[in-house]
């Protein structure tokens, strides 16, 4: 395997990085999760911006425009040989003292690694996944942004791991109004009486790049989709429930809370979203030469 690493492409077993390094030692920086399908890497300008917004909104300059990033995206996924897989790019504060101050990190630290990735089952994909609330609140928009998607991923860590001690495979995080924001790692979609609806990001989700992907196709399709505070009754009481994400696609939900959503089977609206997404991944996309 090669990682790219601060405009080198090394050994996995030389892509070090500093115990110093303010992204190990408080979270500091950013990252995406970027996939590619048939030779080309899906949304890959969408994940740029979001992955560069997320830096301005921390204060973090990364060194390299976007035109060189995607190009070492491109270039990382070339030297595994690869034409499906997953890829993650990374940007720490970089190396610098054990203080909290950012001032001491004079050089950011980007890395990126293409392997593979498989985040659920595929049995859960075609029967559907069950879910359970955690406990553990989504962080507030007044405490961080969850439009940034920062290497800071304890609070849902912790949700994560209630969800599997609980014999679930997904953890619904609610906000400290009691809404849905999103689970440990999806955005959340249900479908009332021929809607689809989403919680907004207001409401503690991340701006997810398959979230937005639904929102056109369904509008493409002549759906009704919109943006609208939902709480653990409008799932209870839904027609489908299904989670999106880049690692996890478009997965059903069948159960919540030993509810079953309706009759327990995903449901006809997300099977052709399904289908439509999986026709757009491989059709569609930058490619990967």
């Amino acid at each position: 395997m090669k990682i790219y690493l601060n405009g080198k492409l090394v050994p996995r077993e030389e892509a070090c990085v500093s115990v110093f390094d303010h992204g190990l030692l408080y979270g500091d920086g950013v990252f995406e999760g970027i996939r590619f399908y048939a030779g080309r890497v899906f949304r890959l300008d969408e994940h740029l911006e979001r992955l560069y917004r997320s830096a301005r909104a921390i204060a973090l300059n990364i060194p390299i425009d976007r035109g060189a990033m995607s190009l070492a995206v491109l270039e990382t996924i070339r030297a595994n040989g690869m034409t499906d897989g997953y890829v993650r790019l990374v940007v720490t504060r970089g190396e610098g003292s054990l203080g909290l101050s950012p001032k001491s990190c004079p050089q950011p630290t980007i890395f990126i690694i293409a392997a593979g990735i498989s985040l659920y089952p595929e049995e859960m994909y075609t029967h559907g996944l069950k879910v359970v609330t955690c406990g553990t609140r989504r962080i507030a928009h007044g405490a961080l942004s969850p439009m940034v998607k920062s290497l800071n991923y304890l609070n849902n860590i912790m949700a994560k791991i209630e969800a599997e001690q609980a014999g679930a495979g997904e953890g619904l995080m609610l906000n400290e109004q009691g809404y849905v924001a999103e689970c440990t790692g999806d955005n959340v979609f249900v479908v009332l009486g021929g809607r689809i609806v989403s919680p907004p990001i207001a409401a503690g989700a991340l701006a997810g790049v398959t979230r937005a992907v639904v929102f056109e196709m369904a509008r493409e399709a002549g759906i009704d989709i919109r943006e609208e505070n939902i709480t653990r009754y409008d799932i209870y009481t839904a027609d489908e429930c299904f989670l999106t994400g880049t690692a996890a696609e478009i997965i059903p939900v069948v159960e919540l809370d030993a509810r079953l959503v309706h009759d327990g089977k995903p449901g006809p609206v997300t099977k052709r979203l399904t289908e439509k997404f999986h026709e757009l991944t491989r059709t569609t996309g930058t490619p990967i030469g």
